[in-house]
């Protein structure tokens, strides 16, 4: 559940982003909670993966991301390490995260 009158905080939250594809490289979305946080193309070849980087600042609570394919191409994308870079969050799985309610500096 999320409080909006708590403070917010700043995370940043990383994911390795692998991908089969086929043709043209393919394009994807990445929301957060239902908002839409970037559109990329995926231009990288076996075994090469991406890093993907969401910088949120929100008050406290679970936050859910999904990646959506967009266009036709014909592709497979897996989520891997998924990981706070900074900030005081923790990851429940490899689509949530969560952003903790106390203070952090990073050190």
């Amino acid at each position: 559940m999320i409080n909006s009158t708590m403070e917010k905080h700043f995370v940043k939250v990383l994911f390795d982003l692998h991908c089969d594809w086929e043709g043209f490289p393919p394009d994807y979305r990445v929301y957060v909670n239902d908002e839409l946080f970037c559109e990329r193309t995926y231009k990288w070849e076996e075994p090469i993966y991406l890093t993907e980087i969401l910088q949120v600042k929100a008050v406290p609570g679970k936050y859910r991301f999904t990646l959506e394919k967009v266009g036709p191409q014909i592709s497979t994308f897996n989520i891997q390490d998924t990981r706070i870079e900074y900030g005081p969050g923790k990851i429940i799985d490899k689509h949530t995260f969560e952003i903790l309610d106390e203070d952090y500096e990073n050190k």
